[in-house]
């Protein structure tokens, strides 16, 4: 009888000792996640949580921790990038204000000089550029203002039937003098029957607008203007032979202040193309780039009715 006493005895501490041993050991690892948190919060480092033990479910608990962490660390990475996007853009807007209000105050102070050397003739110009410096501001707070509503969801579509081919044609019929005073003709082509989609009247008009106006600030020459039915869908195309454009500028040739004008001389927000991407997503239409060559082509596919 006191043999078997003995034995239970003998089993009991043993069970005790495992217990102990494994609390040790879950101890131990507590201890060793608490260091490796407390050093992933001080440091910035990919590095992920170690197993001081494998029992248990701790495996298990480590993976779902270094899940944790590496979501965490790429919602840190982006806003980081968007907090440089952010610095970045209004640095851009900032100048692309400032520079047509410097020019016209300059203007102005000229216009308001009692110098003889100032004529009538001469201050009749200057208010002339004034009154051009002030119409481009006025632009580039309407693209501002246009794109920030866009991005927001603040601008409602009104989604119908439209002819695109009538609408493409209509729209740059009103480009006439520009190319005129580019001293070139663009080479337009249009569906032969008629091309209906669905889509916003006047947000399909500003996507033609905007691309006919990067084409005419930002092209030389061998303007490419059409629409046509490519399969199943109707494809607005604008082209243009450029100089300031390479391959490596298509993957952002669509993001807000994006411009391959460093200088920012063309008076350019870098929205127009932005806009007319936004547009044409919210009416489940592609755009995309492309540049072969010396030839630059951005187009946007409408899925045809």
């Amino acid at each position: 009888m006191a043999s078997v006493y003995l034995g239970i005895s003998l089993c009991f501490l043993v069970c005790i000792g495992i217990l102990l041993a494994r609390l040790g050991c879950y101890q131990m690892q507590v201890k060793h996640l608490i260091q490796e948190l407390q050093n992933a919060q001080l440091e910035d480092t990919n590095l992920l949580i170690t197993s001081a033990v494998n029992i248990g479910r701790i495996p298990r608990l480590i993976c779902e921790l270094n899940r944790t962490l590496e979501k965490n660390r790429r919602i840190k990475e982006r806003l980081i990038r968007e907090n440089r996007s952010y610095r970045e853009s209004i640095t851009s807007i900032s100048h692309d204000i400032r520079t047509p209000l410097t020019s016209a105050k300059g203007y102005m102070q000229l216009i308001r000089t009692d110098s003889a050397q100032v004529t009538k003739q001469k201050r009749l110009e200057y208010a002339k550029i004034v009154e051009q410096r002030l119409d481009t501001l006025s632009s580039l707070l309407d693209q501002l203002f246009l794109y920030t509503r866009i991005e927001a969801g603040e601008l409602p579509l009104t989604i119908e039937t439209i002819n695109a081919g009538n609408l493409f044609a209509e729209t740059l019929s009103m480009f006439y003098n520009d190319f005129l005073e580019k001293g070139c003709q663009p080479n337009v082509q249009l569906p032969s029957v008629p091309c209906r989609i669905k889509a916003d009247r006047q947000a399909f008009i500003r996507i033609v607008e905007n691309l006919i106006k990067n084409a005419l600030v930002h092209g030389i020459d061998t303007y490419q203007m059409s629409l046509l039915q490519e399969g199943t869908h109707a494809v607005v195309r604008v082209a243009n032979r450029t100089d300031s454009i390479d391959a490596s500028d298509i993957a952002y040739i669509f993001d807000r202040f994006y411009t391959t004008d460093q200088s920012r001389s063309r008076k350019t927000t870098g929205l127009g193309l932005a806009i007319v991407k936004e547009l044409a997503s919210q009416m489940h239409a592609d755009a995309a780039a492309s540049l072969n060559g010396d030839l630059f082509s951005i187009e946007v596919r409408f899925p045809l009715l």
